[in-house]
Formats: structure tokens, sequence, C-alpha cells
């Protein structure tokens, strides 16, 4: 297969790494686990992006997730621009932020106040913070592979065993730091009851349990039904609040983020992605009595100058409107990555190369391996080799998936079911050639 020109891109990356540590400002941009070099991105329209050598990808990541409506959505645009007019941010209160609190109140069951921030980080960091003064316990629980951001206490491996204390997963990180952070496995029970009485026993007790209920960190892995229910359970006996991370799923799942498909309300939920229409942005929300112990109307102390700004608010409540203008659109988002992953497992088993599929909502996932994926260690057993060289190929047939195995992919409104026809052919094309002739 005839390689992309990429050119400019190298040069580009080569300028980027003098002055930007591995020449990115997010690492898995450097596309170290898939090889080759990160295509420079110039301009994005509908489902496409366009690199500074003048080639075209279909766009399976979407920035991550926040593009629902794909690049350079005219109305979101336009809200940006009018918002922009009228200066990018003021450090004061706007109507804009009290409008798209009401929007996100309004869908999400379990959530009377909201606060916002600039990112998933800030937004996970300070409901553990608020987490812990409500219930004044000091542990939290966290599962391997899910991520949180990069705050110093969600920074954490396993170590051995069912229920350890965890250990700083990267350098700077102090040990003292994380030895609250207790790590369970992802849909395993028991390990978390495991986790819950060793903290008891030290005399600490959980503040709070955090979860992706739907996995976007490691790969597409959703939690079982029973298991996010039994959370839910185990955090009413003991007096834990459990925090559902919808950075990733909240408005991206569905509309009502994980609560279509489970039914279980956090104690506090965060959100980050969709809410900012591709602008950054973050929250955290929860019941009236947890949120009145921030600042300013209690002494848990939280803020940001670029908080709640209004060109991000204008952005957030503009997407959010037109999602809940087309609800439908949630199903037709589905049907196109069930197109998707289904083609490529057929391909794949025409093969005889192991594929596991999900696929929850626009959010769609596959691994190179032979068994179903249910946690972290699961995840780790597949064929990144494998992974690599079909993302090579893929790019080099001009699709954009994610630069790693243990990432998800998003459908975009804009994507069609002539355009998942045409990946799938160019992806049987690719894998033939691996099958062919190796990895």
């Amino acid at each position: 297969m005839e390689s992309l020109e990429h050119l400019n891109s190298i040069n580009d990356f080569n300028t980027a790494k003098q002055v930007i540590p591995g020449g990115v400002n997010s690492p898995v941009r450097a596309f170290k686990s898939v090889g080759g070099t990160p295509p420079f991105i110039v301009k994005g329209n509908g489902a496409y992006i366009t690199d500074v050598d003048n080639n075209t990808y279909i766009d399976f990541v979407q920035s991550w997730g926040p593009l629902i409506f794909g690049h350079c959505d005219k109305e979101i645009e336009e809200a940006v621009i009018d918002s922009v007019k009228n200066g990018l941010s003021f450090g004061a209160p706007t109507t804009l932020e009290t409008a798209l609190a009401k929007e996100v109140i309004s869908i999400v069951d379990g959530i009377e106040k909201i606060r916002f921030v600039s990112s998933g980080t800030e937004a996970t960091m300070s409901a553990i913070r608020l987490a812990r003064a409500y219930t004044k316990k000091e542990d939290i629980i966290k599962f391997e592979g899910c991520y949180h951001g990069h705050s110093d206490a969600l920074l954490v491996s396993a170590g051995s065993g069912l229920a350890t204390f965890g250990n700083p997963s990267s350098p700077g990180v102090p040990s003292d730091f994380t030895k609250h952070t207790l790590v369970a496995t992802y849909n395993d029970l028991e390990s978390v009851e495991s986790c819950i009485a060793l903290s008891n026993s030290k005399g600490s007790g959980v503040a709070c349990i955090i979860i992706e209920p739907i996995a976007g960190n490691m790969g597409l892995v959703p939690s079982d039904v029973e298991f996010l229910e039994g959370l839910r359970l185990l955090c009413d006996k003991h007096g834990i609040l459990l925090i559902l991370d919808e950075v990733m799923s909240g408005f991206r799942a569905s509309l009502s983020g994980s609560q279509s498909f489970y039914k279980v309300r956090g104690d506090l939920t965060t959100f980050g992605k969709v809410i900012g229409g591709g602008m950054p942005v973050g929250a955290f929300g929860g019941s009236d009595d947890i949120m009145q112990l921030l600042s300013p109307s209690g002494a848990v102390y939280q803020a940001g100058t670029l908080s709640g700004n209004p060109v991000a608010m204008h952005a957030g409540l503009v997407a959010l409107q037109k999602l809940r203008a087309n609800p439908k659109i949630y199903q037709s988002m589905e049907s196109l990555a069930l197109q998707l992953t289904n083609g490529l497992k057929a391909i794949c088993d025409s093969f005889k190369i192991p594929l596991q599929v999900c696929v929850r909502g626009s959010m769609f996932g596959f691994f190179f391996n032979e068994n179903p994926v249910k946690n972290f260690q699961d995840a780790l057993k597949s064929d990144t080799k494998m992974y690599a060289a079909f993302h090579q190929g893929m790019l080099n047939s001009g699709v954009y998936f994610a630069a790693s195995q243990f990432e998800t992919g998003f459908i975009c409104a804009t994507m069609d079911s002539k355009l998942i026809d045409e990946v799938l052919q160019k992806a049987h094309v690719v894998l033939s050639e691996i099958k062919t002739y190796g990895i």
C-alpha cells in the first residue's frame, strides 16, 4: 500500500521537540505506542481532519470525544464567535454559566448544583476533596485502568494483591500523596470489599469510590450492570460517596451518559468534553447538601480564573441544546458504531485474527485479543503490535484512529453508512496485507 506523504509533519515534529517535551502537550499524541510520526493538523470539517501535508483523514478521535457534531459545527462555531466578540474572559459571573448549569441539571438525575472548572482533572480532583470533607474520611478507592486526570493522588498503580495502597506511577509524586489511595479491580466487587476492609482496619475509612462507569481510558470497557449496582449498595452500606467520572461518557454515550445504561446515580458526577462543545471545560455536581460545602457557601476551597468562561459556556450550551432537540441522534450514531465494529469483527474473523469489540452509544472500542475484556489486566493481554500495524495501515489509508490500543473511538453526527463502508473497505485491505506480509 502506498503511504501518504508526511514530510511537513516530520519537520514540524522535529521542530516541536526542540521547545516542547517530546514534541507534544499530551503524551498519547506522540504516537509512541503505534510508531510513525503524528500528523500535525491544520483544520477539521465534519468527520474529517487535514494535516500540514494536505492529507485528509476520516477522524474517529474527534478531539477525544467532545465533537459530537463533528469539526466546525456551524451553530457551535457561531456561538464561539459571538462570545469572543464580547470578550474572551472576565473572571466574573455571566448568565451563560447559569444557563448551562440549568441545562445539565435538567438532564442528569441526582444533580442539584454544579460547579464549572476548566478540565476533567480539576473536576475529579475537586470532587474528591469535596467527598473527603463531606464524609470526614481520608481514603479513596479507584480502579486499575481508569484514568481520572493527572492529579497526584490519582496517579497510582495497583501493586500486588486485590487490595493495596497505591504506589505512585509517575516520578514526582511523593508516596505520602498516594498512601490514602486504594486500587481495586474493575468489575470485581470482592476487590472493592477488600479495599474497604483494609481502610477500616487502619482507621482511615473510605471517603469515596471514583469510577468511570463506562471506562474509556483502557480502551472501551463498560461496567457490568451488577457491578455498578453493587458499588452503589456498598457505598450506601458504608457511608461512602460514589463519584461517577463521566468526563468522557457524559452526554457522549447517551444524553444522560451512563444513566441510560445503568440507572445508577452518583453522589457526585464529573463532566468534561461535550459540555464545552469542543472548548476546554470540566464540571462536577451533586446534591445540594454536598455541594453547599464548596466555598463561598462552605469551607471547601476551589477556584479558577477561567472557570465558567463565556466562550466555553456558550459553546457547551448550544451543544447540549442541539442534543436535546434531536435525541434520536444517539440511535443513529450507535447504529454507525455497530456497523463499524461488527464489520471489523467480520473482517478479522475471515482472516482468523482475534478481535473483541464493544459499543456504548456513540463510543466504540476494539481489542486485538482472544478473550473478552472486562478489566485492565484483560486489556493488557491485547496484541499491541497488531494494533500498531493496523493503526499505521489505516492512517496511510486516510483513517485516523486513536494512537493507542487503550483508547476509545468516537462517531460524530456527520458520519453516515457510506463513510463507514469506505472505512471497512480500507480495513479489509490493511488487514489482508498484515495477514499476508506479517506485522
